[in-house]
């Protein structure tokens, strides 16, 4: 029974992409930047996946020779337009977005911010782009006093609600984001609505809780993952992709506390009988360490995730393939506090997997789904050009 374990590690670029200083994103280097800034920094799992061999990856600082490669391995290009998740994950999966979702730079527009103040009963306080850890502190206060809520948002396309759940009970911060979703359309498109909550300990200090919750739009048409569970098989998301696809072509989810947390949920998922897709996102190389522009945490958390692999390894089936990539980069020493335009690795290991086939650069994420469709013997996707036959043995 075929299987295959996608992993994206949320943000993990491997280098600028051509078009990068369009998106003002040149040098950016997020496994590169990552590495330097931590000190014993050692990734021997991946590097043993190719991750080192792969094209211009961190400067050929990890390369091994090509024989002791166990995977094969590449980088791929974005050819959507845009740098975000939903973009990235999206086109994974086989969509193309050719017109990038619409941002907010200088905050939601008044008109929107009025119907949404009357929508929920109350005003609130924001509306401007931040990093959410600094927000919560600057309006923290403020919105801890009298109630109201805190929104946000980035240089990609969300409108981010924070609040104090002693303040807003977690099931009203829920409400009042799908509120924003039904308002979120048309002239005011906005990709992803998402919940920050947050609690504030005996000290003062304010910490968002693993209780976020993102509302995106629906995908514009099948994905990989309406393939693969309309062929009868399951499709089992781990982490935040449910909400990235809002629930769709998805046969099973579980939600996921942090980067160790998504590890141990694939490796539960890993012990059913099934055949199909296991889709895990591992938020925090993202949320903790990119946006926050924490070089050291980024490259702990790559060694972290190193050290998990072993066991995924283990737990792998005969049939069975492991895809390790990413969505986008988020490079931890760049400018500002948002993604970066790089490629994105690609390491597929397994019993079926060739060792040391070195697939070059693709120029589409969605070569990825297109070669799980074609392994689990499920209707091809709308994008992407398939590398499988490159790599099976």
């Amino acid at each position: 029974m075929r299987r295959v374990i996608l992993i994206v590690t949320d943000s993990l670029g491997v280098g600028e992409a051509p078009d990068a200083a369009a998106y003002t994103d040149a040098g950016a280097d997020t496994l590169l930047h990552a590495a330097e800034g931590t000190p014993g920094f050692a990734m021997p799992e991946l590097a043993a996946l190719g991750m080192g061999n792969i094209t211009g990856a961190a400067q050929g600082k990890f390369r091994i020779p090509q024989d002791q490669v166990i995977g094969s391995f590449g980088r791929m290009q974005e050819m959507s337009r845009g740098k975000d998740t939903i973009t990235g994950h999206w086109e994974i999966a086989g969509i193309e977005t050719l017109t990038p979702f619409k941002t907010y730079p200088d905050g939601f527009p008044k008109e929107f911010i009025r119907k949404f103040e009357e929508a929920i009963g109350c005003e609130v306080l924001g509306n401007y782009p931040a990093s959410g850890t600094v927000i919560i502190e600057d309006l923290g206060p403020e919105h801890e006093a009298t109630g109201k809520p805190i929104v946000y948002t980035s240089a990609d396309s969300v409108f981010q609600i924070a609040a104090n759940t002693d303040v807003i009970p977690l099931e009203r911060l829920y409400e009042i984001c799908k509120i924003a979703r039904e308002m979120l359309v048309g002239d005011w498109a906005c990709g992803r609505v998402i919940a920050r909550p947050y609690v504030k300990d005996e000290n003062g200090k304010r910490t968002r809780t693993s209780d976020r919750h993102d509302y995106a739009v629906s995908p514009p048409q099948e994905t990989l993952l309406d393939k693969v569970s309309g062929a009868g098989q399951t499709v089992w998301a781990v982490g935040k992709i449910n909400d990235i696809f809002n629930g769709q072509g998805i046969t099973k989810s579980v939600h996921t506390t942090g980067n160790m947390d998504g590890v141990d949920k694939t490796l539960e998922a890993m012990k059913e009988d099934f055949g199909g897709l296991i889709f895990t996102n591992l938020v925090d190389f993202d949320s903790l360490y990119g946006h926050r522009r924490d070089p050291e945490g980024y490259g702990r958390a790559i060694m972290d995730f190193d050290r998990r692999l072993p066991e995924i390894k283990a737990a792998m089936h005969d049939e069975d393939i492991l895809i390790i990539t990413a969505d986008h980069g988020n490079d931890p020493i760049h400018h500002g506090f948002d993604h970066t335009r790089e490629y994105v690795p690609v390491l597929l290991y397994g019993a079926p997997i060739a060792a040391g086939v070195d697939l070059g650069t693709r120029h589409a994420f969605a070569d990825c789904g297109q070669t799980i469709a074609e392994y689990l013997g499920v209707p091809a996707t709308a994008e992407g050009e398939s590398f499988l036959l490159e790599v099976l043995k």
